[in-house]
């Protein structure tokens, strides 16, 4: 019995080599933004990586025929709120295989990675989060903090930021202790894997200049980058981080250009062409879509909301049931919490910020609701589909590099497991997106609310289809964590 076991297996072992790789992507156009290939290919995939980039055809256990098709990179999306399977099948539909929490990270990263192993259809990783850790570091709320550090109960999720964070939001740290009590909990969460530090602080007014500012000196000590939802709207804001930025050298990311700089946009993008050019470590990036998505609770809706925004009631959307608000219902929602939708842009500054050269494509996407603001589900077809193909806003090429390879890049320091990601090269991690160019687009509404984009045929992540024939593929959860090396980069042991 024991002999014809051994056969079998030897069998199953040779037929399997004959075939050659475990999957074969074949006759596709394949486009790498590294390269700058943008031929037709076969590609051998095997144990997650991509083995071979032939001109010649392959064979394989199995083989998708991606001809008249695009073969990219997978989409690396740098700015998801959204980290359930429910969301990433979403996003997954959209072309992505990595989405990271970086705006605002989470409050335990070691929690929330421990809490997405083993069951995440896509790649995940986060910062450590300023905001919420911030309120821990106040006084006021030690029993909170005792909390945290016995029962290490945080699930990581933006609900639990959300909560931290409303509860210290117009507090300071008045108290040398409490600078140093959030030290040690950012550190603790860049020791855990945090891919940089989460510093949403318009959300959080008690947070003076000061306070970001040593922020800002803790990333430079030790090597990591800052994420940043700036203090405001406009270009003061952007000056903050960006003096921040040069004064300590820290590394710096602006989230989303678009809705902080709004009218400013030109000049924004201006002064952070000027900063990178004199040697600073300073990216952006920008959403398709001329409405931002937010807590009506949060301090951005604070007394004066109007004028800053140049908004009126009508111009707020509720997610649950797409009404747009009066005064009354405001006022209702407001006291009761829960996201809307701000339609506060105009279609000429997406178009400007998708052309830059510099701004990569993050989708801002929010956790699963139906009714969700579209960019949690089509964030990346809609730049293919509309700013590509129908508006030709920008190359083929160059939007694929702004949702691929300048992620990429932008986290490589922190992260050399990125490395391998954000190219089609032997060596390279199989995150794969094949979509028909000619009919990419994004579906989901304002009205309507999350829908599948079309168009995208075959996602591969970690060499494992997860959307196949536009399809998603049940029960493969291959997603794996995205962490940063903070013991290597610093020389410090963990």
């Amino acid at each position: 019995m024991l002999k014809a076991t051994r056969i079998v297996v030897s069998c199953f072992l040779a037929a399997a080599w004959a075939a050659g790789y475990d999957l074969v992507i074949a006759n596709g156009r394949v486009m790498d933004p590294e390269s700058r290939l943008d031929a037709i290919r076969h590609i051998g995939i095997r144990g997650g990586r991509i083995e071979a980039v032939s001109a010649k055809p392959l064979t394989g256990a199995t083989v998708i025929d991606a001809k008249g098709r695009v073969v990219a990179p997978g989409f690396i999306d740098l700015h998801a709120h959204g980290q359930t399977n429910k969301a990433n099948e979403y996003q997954a539909h959209d072309g992505v295989t990595t989405a990271l929490e970086l705006e605002v990270g989470v409050p335990d990263v070691a929690a929330f990675l421990r809490g997405r192993e083993g069951k995440a259809m896509i790649n995940f990783g986060a910062t450590a989060s300023h905001g919420a850790l911030r309120t821990l570091s106040m006084r006021q709320y030690k029993a909170e903090l005792d909390r945290y550090r016995a029962a290490s109960d945080s699930d990581g999720s933006v609900e639990r930021w959300n909560r931290l964070n409303m509860m210290g939001r117009y507090q300071s740290l008045n108290h040398p202790e409490e600078l140093s009590t959030l030290a040690a909990l950012l550190e603790k969460g860049m020791r855990e894997g945090a891919l940089g530090l989460g510093v949403a602080h318009q959300y959080y007014p008690g947070a003076t200049r000061e306070e970001v500012f040593r922020v800002f000196e803790m990333a430079a000590r030790w090597k990591t980058p800052i994420y940043t939802h700036v203090r405001m709207m406009g270009p003061d804001a952007m000056q903050e981080v960006i003096a921040d930025a040069a004064a300590t050298g820290a590394s710096l990311h602006i989230v989303h250009v678009n809705s902080m700089s709004l009218g400013n946009l030109p000049f924004v993008l201006d002064l952070i062409d000027g900063a990178r050019k004199r040697g600073l470590d300073v990216t952006t990036e920008a959403y398709p879509y001329t409405a931002a998505s937010t807590f009506i609770e949060s301090t951005i809706f604070d007394d004066g909301w109007q004028e800053r925004l140049g908004m009126t009631y009508g111009d707020v959307q509720w997610q649950n049931t797409a009404e747009r608000l009066t005064k009354e219902t405001f006022e209702k929602y407001r006291k009761q919490g829960g996201v809307v939708i701000m339609h506060m842009m105009k279609p000429e500054w997406i178009r400007r910020a998708m052309s830059s050269p510099a701004v990569m494509v993050a989708s801002d996407g929010m956790p699963y609701a139906p009714g969700a603001h579209p960019r949690s589900a089509g964030t990346f077809s809609r730049v293919l589909g509309l700013y590509v193909r129908e508006e030709k806003t920008l190359p083929l090429m160059d939007a694929l590099a702004k949702m691929t390879l300048l992620p990429a890049k932008r986290l490589e320091a922190m992260s050399p497991q990125m490395r391998n990601k954000g190219r089609i090269k032997v060596g390279a991690d199989a995150d794969i997106t094949v979509f028909d160019a000619d009919t990419v687009r994004d579906t989901a509404t304002f009205e309507k609310g999350l829908s599948f984009s079309r168009g995208i045929d075959h996602v591969i992540v970690n060499g494992v289809a997860v959307v196949r024939d536009g399809k998603t593929v049940a029960g493969v959860n291959p997603g794996k964590a995205v962490v940063g090396n903070y013991a290597q980069r610093t020389g410090i042991a963990k």
